[in-house]
């Protein structure tokens, strides 16, 4: 009987579950994660994140990021290591029709990665480029969509710099662009031509859908955009309003049970999306888009709680935020700003910052409020902001209001050194005494 290989363990770094994402990040950015695995649930509730063992001796993480060094005996190939064996056959399947014509630079063009809609694969803008490959007409696309397994074949190109994030993506073979993503349970859709769905900021995608929104008005100032780290870059030195399609006015209406949202939201392609995934997930009676600059909302004195989730920066959204609070009993603004962070700060104890209320459990989640991680850069931002916002709504009401910070959520790092992040800030107008 012929002796099968014993699978060869690989390192792995261990940590709380809460904190995986935050060291997959700082593992990415150090070019230590090892992306040929995925990661792996421990017993105890802790993640594994695959590491190359070649660098291990590079490995210098801060206090804030608790690990352990552990082996993997039976490590799982990631879905990139995965998509290795469609992308040889695809590779294989040009060689054959093109013959003789084929060379080092078709092979270099030939994307090994791409995105899966539904039956719509998105290839990358590199991605067959040469001008060879016209030669071949529709067989070209009808081949990849055969190979993939797919029935339509788009490529994205850059960005269109106009203010909506409007991709610059040619439909290739198919109809229409129109895909249907699911997240976390929600149904979205949209035309891959006109828009673009985000995947990342998982985390505070889930932190909102897990609010207690019960019996809540929520005004959504921007529909819930979510941005790549190269589009914030891109996009950090205007005020541009890049376009979203209900990335957390959904959650705030799936799962979070709001009452009733007012999506705000200025591209007509977006607002079509959203009116769509509104439907498919059944709550569109429960929301009232207002197509137009967010600026510019005519609503007053109407919201329990108002998501500001545009980056690099909401400012423009704050004076529109304290009007659309309700004046009796305010509300709870959740603010994105990104933060510039210096590199490799200490830890900071909670005993060491910030006022006593910051101190008290989230009134939202139930969860800590802030922790060791939280940086004197992000504290100084959160109190300055409260202070703001403070004064614009005494300035709008002409009475005293109080504000109190209640959570800060780091929700991912961008390089250099800056951080989205998301202040929940409760604004209520003071009792009178």
């Amino acid at each position: 009987m012929e002796a099968k290989d014993s699978p060869i363990p690989i390192p792995a770094l261990a940590t709380e579950r809460r904190l995986a994402q935050r060291l997959r990040e700082r593992l990415e950015e150090e070019q230590l994660l090892d992306g040929r695995y995925q990661l792996q649930q421990l017993p105890g509730g802790r993640v594994a994140l695959p590491v190359l063992e070649e660098k291990l001796p590079q490995l210098c993480l801060p206090l804030e990021m608790p690990h352990e060094l552990v082996w993997i005996q039976d490590p799982v190939p990631s879905r990139a290591s995965r998509r290795r064996a469609p992308a040889q056959k695809l590779r294989d399947e040009l060689r054959r029709l093109l013959g003789g014509s084929w060379s080092e630079e078709l092979e270099r063009d030939v994307p090994h990665a791409w995105q899966r809609h539904g039956d719509l694969v998105l290839l990358s803008e590199d991605s067959f480029k040469a001008a060879l490959w016209e030669s071949l007409g529709p067989a070209l696309w009808e081949t990849v969509a055969s190979v993939l397994g797919a029935r339509r074949v788009a490529r994205r190109g850059r960005v269109l710099p106009d203010g909506m994030r409007t991709p610059s993506v040619t439909l290739l073979l198919g109809q229409d662009g129109w895909v249907e993503h699911v997240d976390n349970g929600i149904r979205y859709t949209f035309d891959v031509t006109k828009c673009m769905f985000s995947p990342g900021n998982i985390t505070e995608k889930l932190r909102v859908a897990s609010l207690p929104c019960s019996g809540e008005v929520l005004v959504d100032l921007y529909a819930g955009r979510s941005m790549d780290p190269q589009q914030v870059l891109a996009l950090s030195h205007c005020h541009l309003l890049p376009t979203g399609i209900g990335y957390f006015t959904l959650p705030f209406l799936v799962h979070a049970g709001a009452a009733f949202v007012h999506a705000c939201e200025w591209n007509v392609h977006a607002v079509e999306a959203l009116r769509r995934a509104l439907a498919l997930n059944g709550v569109q009676d429960r929301c009232r888009i207002h197509h137009g600059d967010s600026r510019q909302l005519e609503l007053r004195d109407t919201a329990d709680r108002v998501n500001l989730g545009l980056i690099p920066s909401s400012e423009e959204g704050w004076p529109v935020a304290c009007r659309v609070l309700k004046q009796d009993t305010g509300g709870v603004l959740h603010i994105h700003h990104n933060v510039e962070t210096p590199p490799a700060p200490p830890p900071v104890l909670p005993a060491e910052w910030g006022s006593p209320e910051a101190q008290h459990p989230i009134e939202d989640t139930g969860k800590e409020t802030v922790g060791a991680r939280i940086r004197p850069e992000w504290q100084k931002w959160a109190e300055a902001t409260a202070v703001r916002i403070q004064r614009l709504l005494v300035e709008l009401h002409g009475q005293p209001w109080h504000t109190r910070v209640l959570h800060i959520e780091a929700v991912k790092s961008y390089a250099p050194h800056v951080h989205h992040l998301v202040l929940d800030l409760e604004c209520r107008p003071a009792l009178p005494t």
